[in-house]
């Protein structure tokens, strides 16, 4: 769960520091307070998209620091370790966000630099937040198989995982078939220049870094004349009068006089026998340079003609050797794919008809177990939204598949996913056909069938942290009632945190804060704070009455908080 929250310097905060606790959390607090603030900065910390305009103004950067407390067995440990993150499962989980003036982000987990993409997989592990338009995703049919498959458990999503393989393979083997079916009268025409360009590289001969060998080698026939002159001037100088038979009378007339002044001349007479012999060295070596070279124009000949038979086929194929024979290796494959047309049609045929056959089968286990799961999902969401004041409601899972392809005789459509096509369909009133939720469900009903389905998934996905931004909007009376109850009721499977201005809803909660805006030195800054029972009393008053907060409001408020207590201890 999340332990600690600390913001710096993000739009109208300048600096706050909260600390949470297991149960349900409620935020609440004047329109423009800031509360969807603290919504942001949870939503950078898990890897959410930032920008330079959210830096308070004035500052060079925002700082987001967040630490979770988990439990040893929890997921989230298995990702760092995936991304080679150090941790230590009995310890705290530190995740720190830094966005700066310029829009440049740093992320930090555990201390270790940490990319967006990086954070936003951990962070899926960590916080899930619903706000007020998410239930707009309900809409999206594309995720409804999604949910499915989470309810289905491990069955399900291990022949799920078993079938994608399958598919991929079939998808790969499809891919392949087209590229050989795709082969044209051009194509069988483009096959006497493969044939030729085959030819001509094949028969170079050629091996990586030769061109470079041959360029060094070029180099010394070219001047082997000059080098030998060169090696040649410079020995003669060495074993000339200013040469060695310079050192060796330096030598013999400072020895002579070494014994006059030894501590000076001493060392002085070793350098330069030390010089003596390393010149003699030199010049030794250079003698049997200058032996050893030869002048071969045959052979500079030979290496300029391979030199340029490199070149021409550098300026047709690849500016590189190995990018040569990379081409080489690809117009081959070309080759054989006309050359061999009819076979390698026949056997990918045989190969798809095969793969299609095993992938049609799992596809049917899939959805045998999909409408199991689907009758027992759509079971679990009356249930909850029996709860949320939607007794007559009903919730069914409509599952379909469409046909583009055949096998024994029935026509089957197979995507990435199996053979089904997911819908979620409700009926909200009794004598009405269930529909698609896009159809019929209003704001309301959306949000009570989205905290459904949350109540049902929070033990399948293991996310510690559900944070709802105003979901209760667009509800009133006993609706809302019913969201604060089931909010409350969710909090003892996670921590839950809930943006709101129902009073219904704040008076549910385990912990209540206190999200205000205020005016010092002409700057405008937002504070968090958590309240004790007088101020929740006087936060509730608000919240019904308005402005003027009454005696009768403070009571009703009262009255409220005790009525919540009664229902939660119940």
């Amino acid at each position: 769960m999340l332990r600690e929250l600390s913001i710096k310097n993000l739009a109208v905060i300048e600096e706050i520091h909260v600390a949470f606790h297991h149960g349900f959390h409620v935020l609440t607090g004047e329109t423009g307070a800031g509360k969807s603030i603290l919504i942001d900065a949870l939503s950078l910390i898990v890897g959410g998209r930032g920008s330079a305009d959210m830096v308070r103004y004035g500052c060079d950067k925002a700082e987001m620091e967040a630490m979770f407390d988990l439990p040893q067995q929890h997921p989230v440990w298995k990702q760092l370790d995936r991304l080679g993150i150090q941790y230590k499962a009995e310890e705290m989980l530190v995740v720190r966000r830094e966005l700066s003036a310029q829009g440049k982000s740093s992320c930090r987990v555990n201390g270790q630099l940490v990319t967006i993409t990086m954070l936003r997989e951990i962070g899926e592990y960590l916080v899930n937040i619903h706000g007020q338009h998410e239930h707009q995703s309900l809409l999206r049919t594309d995720q409804h198989l999604e949910w499915l498959d989470q309810f289905g458990g491990d069955l399900l999503l291990e022949r799920r995982e078993q079938y994608k393989h399958l598919y991929a393979q079939l998808s790969q083997v499809r891919q392949s078939l087209r590229e050989v079916e795709d082969t044209s009268r051009q194509n069988v025409q483009m096959l006497d220049l493969y044939r030729f360009q085959i030819e001509e590289i094949s028969s170079a001969k050629l091996k990586p870094g030769e061109d470079e060998e041959l360029a060094e080698e070029r180099q010394k026939l070219m001047y082997a004349g000059k080098r030998m002159d060169a090696a040649s001037d410079a020995y003669g100088l060495l074993y000339g009068d200013k040469g060695l038979d310079a050192f060796s009378r330096a030598i013999s007339k400072l020895t002579d006089i070494q014994s006059y002044d030894p501590s000076v001349l001493g060392p002085l007479v070793e350098q330069l026998q030390s010089a003596y012999y390393q010149a003699e060295d030199v010049a030794f070596q250079l003698r049997d340079y200058r032996d050893g070279i030869e002048s071969d124009p045959e052979r500079l000949s030979i290496v300029e003609d391979r030199l340029d038979l490199i070149n021409g086929l550098k300026r047709k194929y690849g500016e590189t050797i190995p990018d040569i024979l990379a081409y080489l290796e690809q117009t081959i494959k070309e080759r054989d794919k006309i050359e061999n047309r009819d076979e390698m049609l026949t056997m990918l045929k045989q190969q798809e008809e095969a793969l299609f056959k095993q992938a049609v089968q799992l596809a049917r286990e899939l959805s045998k177990l999909r409408q199991h799961t689907a009758e027992r999902l759509a079971d679990a969401v009356q249930h909850e939204l029996r709860h949320l004041q939607m007794p007559a409601a009903r919730f069914q899972v409509a599952l379909a598949n469409k046909a583009d392809g055949e096998s024994d005789g029935l026509r089957v459509k197979l995507h990435a996913s199996g053979m089904d096509d997911a819908v979620f369909m409700l009926s909200t009133n009794p004598g009405e056909p269930v529909k698609p939720l896009n159809k019929i469900a209003s704001g309301g009903e959306m949000s009570r069938i989205m905290l459904a389905l949350k109540s049902i998934f929070a033990e399948i996905d293991q996310i510690p942290t559900l944070i709802f931004d105003e979901v209760d909007t667009g509800v009133s009376g006993r609706a809302a009632q019913a969201i604060a109850e089931k909010l409350s009721s969710l909090s003892s499977k996670c921590q839950v945190f809930s943006i709101t201005h129902l009073p219904q809803v704040a008076c549910m909660s385990d912990h209540h804060y206190e999200i205000k805006k205020q005016v010092y030195n002409d700057r405008t800054s937002t504070s968090v704070s958590e309240l004790s029972l007088d101020m929740r009393i006087e936060e509730l008053a608000r919240m019904l009455g308005g402005v003027e907060v009454t005696e009768k409001t403070k009571h009703h408020a009262q009255e409220m908080l005790d009525l919540a207590h009664g229902l939660k201890g119940a």
